[in-house]
């Protein structure tokens, strides 16, 4: 009897939450998708009139109406009036949706996502030296020109810094990357502020640009990832060094020690 009461005691905390029945907009939206993963569904196909899914999905119109309304936010589908609703020609929309929401809803740390670019920005470079056609090498150009140009001024040398990454990514013609890249890019403005703020930052930044530009120019690919890594693992340190720095001023001048 005391083992039966012991067992359903501990039966009892065990966390388990209610079971809750998916709605019926949920289910067509997941229909949809699915059949756009597996090819049904092409890019640019209209979808059958709204009387024609309400019967085949056995659903009524306004959660019809709710599911579509929820697939064209994302931009998986596209509604014109007159035109009906298709599915849409590009996905971008869609997974820059679904990214910038997952990276606002979760608290990365800076360093965490300086090691993603490590990864990232990386392969940039590297498809940078052999698709980055001759606009693209001069922006790249023009943006470390005009970042020498603005060593005394740190908030428009961390903006001028996130525009030449970006172009970079633009120039490896590789859109997913700049897609990634550019999700990275908008949480990091606060790390790269803050890594500039240390002592020969600027000059050691702009130093370490040239030599990935001077890489893609020159068509050496591993040069140009070999580059980018040096410096954005170089920008760790110093981003390392801003945090003790700031936690320990006193410490820090009196080691001297060079970030």
């Amino acid at each position: 009897m005391e083992r039966t009461q012991t067992s359903l005691k501990k039966t009892s905390q065990i966390r388990l939450k209610p079971i809750h029945r998916s709605s019926i907009s949920d289910n067509i939206v997941q229909q949809i998708i699915a059949l756009i993963s597996s090819g049904e569904l092409k890019a640019g196909q209209r979808l059958p009139s709204e009387r024609d899914l309400c019967l085949r999905f056995g659903a009524g119109r306004s959660s019809l109406r709710e599911a579509l309304r929820c697939l064209s936010i994302m931009g998986v589908l596209t509604a014109r009036v007159g035109d009906g609703t298709s599915v849409a020609m590009d996905g971008n929309k869609f997974l820059e949706t679904v990214l910038q929401w997952r990276m606002s809803v979760q608290q990365h740390k800076i360093e965490d996502l300086m090691q993603v670019r490590i990864a990232l920005e990386g392969i940039s470079s590297e498809a940078a030296a052999t698709n980055a056609d001759e606009a693209d090498l001069k922006t790249l150009e023009d943006l470390i020109a005009k970042m020498e140009n603005v060593v005394s001024d740190p908030k428009r040398f961390a903006a001028l810094d996130l525009e030449l990454h970006l172009a970079l990514a633009r120039s490896s013609k590789n859109k997913l990357l700049l897609d990634l890249i550019t999700l990275i890019q908008g949480q990091l403005e606060r790390g790269v502020s803050r890594v500039l703020q240390t002592q020969n930052a600027i000059p050691l930044s702009v130093k370490e640009h040239r030599n990935i530009i001077a890489a893609i120019i020159a068509r050496r690919p591993e040069k140009a990832h070999e580059a980018m890594d040096t410096h954005l693992k170089a920008a760790i340190r110093r981003y390392r060094n801003s945090i003790a720095e700031q936690s320990d001023p006193k410490r820090w001048k009196t080691e001297g020690r060079a970030p």
